[in-house]
């Protein structure tokens, strides 16, 4: 395995990426959270922003609610007019943001890549954290055991059957959208962690030197 960038190097994506946003994308489980926060250490962003968190720890209709703790995606108004005008808190501006999942249905990226250009935080890259089910179950049952996403509902079984079934069927779309735009990194999640981490650095740094 190849050594971690040098400080060089991760100074060139650093000047590349300035103020603006990297969006990782994967199905539940594919290290979305561990990956996106050690991009926030690194690039000095304020915090990883999730679509999901924005939503379930905002006012919310009982119907999206309802929704969203089956494992389903939120309608996709509501779920605009909720989470991109957060992009534009005034604690984020002149930062770069690492997303989660920010915008997870067809359509909805035009939305987000109008969204951060417009809180100048333009859209950069955006990650794709490959992993099969037979991987996400195991990860499931290890976290089961250690309880360490405290108490989601969508983190049931058969909610997580429904999140898996919504991914395929509507976000696997839009990363093919961003892959059309020559945006998408995709990188194999099921591997050493810092092995991901390196692969994503790497490829961030042939974006970064294009």
């Amino acid at each position: 395995m190849t050594p971690l960038l040098s400080d060089k190097q991760i100074d060139i994506i650093r000047n590349w990426l300035g103020t603006g946003s990297i969006n990782i994308f994967g199905l539940p489980f594919a290290g979305k959270d561990t990956h996106g926060n050690e991009l926030v250490s690194i690039f000095n962003a304020p915090a990883l922003i999730g679509g999901g968190d924005i939503m379930r720890n905002s006012v919310i209709s009982a119907e999206a609610k309802r929704i969203i703790d089956a494992g389903g995606l939120s309608p996709s108004d509501e779920y605009m007019r909720t989470v991109t005008p957060y992009l534009q808190s005034e604690e984020f501006a002149g930062k770069p943001l690492i997303l989660s999942a920010v915008g997870r249905w067809i359509g909805e990226e035009q939305g987000v890549l109008k969204a951060t250009e417009a809180s100048g935080h333009p859209t950069r890259a955006v990650i794709y954290l490959n992993i099969d089910e037979a991987t996400l179950f195991k990860r499931w049952e290890v976290s089961q055991t250690l309880g360490d996403r405290g108490d989601r509902a969508d983190d049931a079984e058969h909610a997580l059957r429904t999140r898996i079934n919504e991914f395929n069927e509507k976000t696997l779309p839009v990363i093919e959208v961003y892959r059309s735009m020559d945006l998408l990194i995709e990188v194999n999640s099921d591997a050493d962690r810092q092995e991901i981490l390196e692969t994503i650095l790497s490829r961030l740094l042939q974006l970064a030197t294009v």
